[in-house]
């Protein structure tokens, strides 16, 4: 305790170790956790017919440094003062055999009130859909196809070098200061033909959870 309020008089900052996992119930604005109920139903994700996505508040783990699925395809640069290093995050993967469809999904929040994460979230989607777009700069073998582009949303079919496909969705939630991820992939050709799923199905299903589980940040 004296350590602390030395520190603090001396205006440093204490770095505080890695935020714990999902964790049951509702948050306020200044959550230090993704809770449960800000993961998307998984009977929601595409091809849930044949894989039965599990539960995805089960699998999450603390992502201490949130990078989205698209940028390790498109071999990204890192992003100068990247604002999801000071996020909370948590990343829920499902590992399935070569051949077969893999999911990752994450959540990523900024602490405080909305009026300044709620800005933050939608500046990391345009950064992210900047990144998507010059995708063939950086891995010339790579070929993002951009399906819907909107003002909160972006999602796309990206081919990786003719040996896998990813379909990445991307959310921006300004009134919950959070930015949604769902990626799958699978390489050429997959054994499950992808079902063909509306876009804007799969981002209400993304969005639905957030308003509930950061209780007093929506409007």
């Amino acid at each position: 305790m004296m350590l602390a309020v030395v520190l603090a008089a001396c205006g440093l900052a204490v770095i505080p170790g890695p935020t714990a996992p999902a964790a049951p119930g509702i948050c306020p604005p200044a959550c230090d956790t993704i809770p449960d109920s800000a993961w998307m139903v998984s009977t929601a994700i595409p091809l849930y017919p044949v894989y039965r996505w599990p539960g995805l508040a089960g699998l999450a783990v603390t992502a201490t440094a949130p990078r989205f699925a698209f940028e390790e395809a498109c071999a990204s640069p890192p992003v100068v003062a990247d604002p999801r290093d000071y996020a909370v995050a948590a990343r829920a993967t499902v590992p399935n055999p070569p051949g077969e469809w893999q999911l990752q999904a994450q959540v990523v929040h900024w602490r405080g009130p909305t009026s300044q994460g709620g800005p933050t979230a939608a500046q990391t989607l345009e950064v992210a859909k900047t990144r998507l777009r010059s995708c063939q700069l950086t891995a010339p073998s790579v070929s993002p196809s951009i399906i819907t582009d909107g003002p909160d949303r972006v999602a796309a079919v990206i081919s990786v070098g003719g040996q896998r496909v990813m379909h990445q969705y991307l959310l921006a939630h300004p009134d919950s200061s959070s930015v949604v991820e769902l990626a799958l992939w699978a390489s050429v050709p997959p054994r499950v033909p992808w079902s063909p799923v509306a876009d804007a199905q799969v981002f209400d299903a993304m969005a639905a959870p957030l308003c509930q589980a950061y209780v007093g940040s929506c409007r």
